[in-house]
């Protein structure tokens, strides 16, 4: 399975073929619809215009649910469309979490215990024993520097058999990573840090988007 949003996560259709049907769970020959992984949540997505119910990463393969009687069959042709103005979104603030999470690291080294990237916010889940609201100010202005330099951000393979990926931007980081992501840190824009305490000695920082209705038409 080609997995076009790595190669182009702009894209918002992809005509596919079928390649496998086991009752309600299909299987494409390529497909534009991430699937939840590494926090960032599953693209909202149609087949045909059918609503993906679900979504579920097996090894390399991505199989998706949909209704009952959906009526395709094995060499299909189907046309594949994602919410492209949830996906930018969903982009932007994996990456807003990316740059705040490396930041987090080099600044306290703290153990990040979970994570989890939606639509309107993305959270991040460290173990601290103190309020972590303190260093938010500095924490901003580095972030805010490296969205102001309109640093590029690149993508790839550390090892494509395996569909192990990073993300790089020069001279600050290369960071182990699979989720889809937006070319530059401008397009990532600025954002809103918020403390939540989640008890037993864990700090939560969610991030919103300054600019949440900002919206890039894809290719």
């Amino acid at each position: 399975m080609r997995k076009v949003f790595w190669d182009n996560p702009y894209q918002q259709s992809l005509k596919t073929k079928v390649t496998s049907v086991s009752d309600n769970r299909i299987l494409l020959d390529e497909t534009i619809a991430f699937s939840f992984s590494g926090g960032q949540e599953s693209d909202q997505a149609t087949i045909n215009g059918m609503t993906v119910l679900n979504s579920e990463i097996e090894g390399p393969l991505i199989y998706y649910t949909l209704p009952a009687g959906h009526g395709l069959n094995t060499d299909d042709e189907v046309l594949l469309k994602i919410d492209w103005p949830r996906r930018y979104k969903l982009m932007r603030l994996h990456f807003a979490a990316e740059l705040i999470l490396e930041l987090m690291t080099r600044k306290l080294g703290l153990p990040k215990i979970g994570a989890h990237i939606s639509e309107h916010k993305a959270r991040i889940d460290f173990t601290f024993d103190r309020n972590i609201s303190y260093i938010f100010e500095e924490l901003l202005q580095d972030y805010n520097a490296i969205i102001a330099k309109n640093e590029p951000i690149q993508t790839g393979f550390t090892d494509e058999v395996t569909q192990r990926r990073f993300w790089k931007i020069d001279g600050f980081a290369e960071v182990p990573c699979g989720g889809t992501h937006v070319k530059s840190t401008a397009e990532v824009g600025y954002v809103n840090l918020k403390r939540k305490n989640i008890g037993g000695g864990k700090e939560r920082i969610e991030i919103a988007l300054a600019e949440p209705d900002r919206l890039m038409i894809g290719a």
